[in-house]
């Protein structure tokens, strides 16, 4: 017969706080690695922007376009923002939703709230991207980002 350990557990009472120290090993959300992203604008129009005080001076909404249908989309749109001379732009791609998921491998929701920051860092138009934040609620919160261009 085999012998079976005992796992003592510390008496537990309402309200109390827990003990360990563990952290979580769970992935940074989009909103917070874009937060940790070094800042390369002015501190002062940067917070200026976070809070919602600045208005975006054109903005584009991806809602419904597939990756391949929104990638160029999104080149065209950032380009001609810059030879325009405009500094800050909103580009919409909403939050996303939960599609049909039949297979082993979870689908990630919101498939463009994700890849549009990575193309922001592509040529051609990584070069031209100084600084990408997630929106103000006012302006789309999650579901939206906040681009500020690089002056010609």
């Amino acid at each position: 017969m085999p012998a079976t350990a005992t796992v003592r557990l510390r008496p537990f009472e309402l309200g109390q706080k827990r003990r360990s120290t563990d952290q979580h090993s769970l992935a940074p959300t989009l909103g917070e690695m874009l937060s940790r992203a070094p800042l390369q604008m002015d501190a002062k129009t940067h917070g200026k922007m976070t809070r919602g005080k600045l208005a975006p001076e054109a903005r584009i909404d991806l809602h419904g376009l597939t990756l391949p249908q929104a990638h160029p989309e999104l080149i065209h749109f950032i380009l001609n923002a810059q030879a325009l001379g405009m500094r800050l732009v909103l580009v919409i791609t909403g939050k996303g939703k939960r599609g049909d998921d039949h297979g082993p491998i979870p689908q990630r929701m919101g498939a463009l709230r994700h890849q549009v920051p990575q193309w922001l860092r592509l040529p051609p138009i990584g070069p031209v991207v100084l600084q990408v934040t997630e929106a103000h609620v006012r302006h789309g919160g999650g579901g939206a980002y906040y681009v500020y261009l690089r002056r010609r």
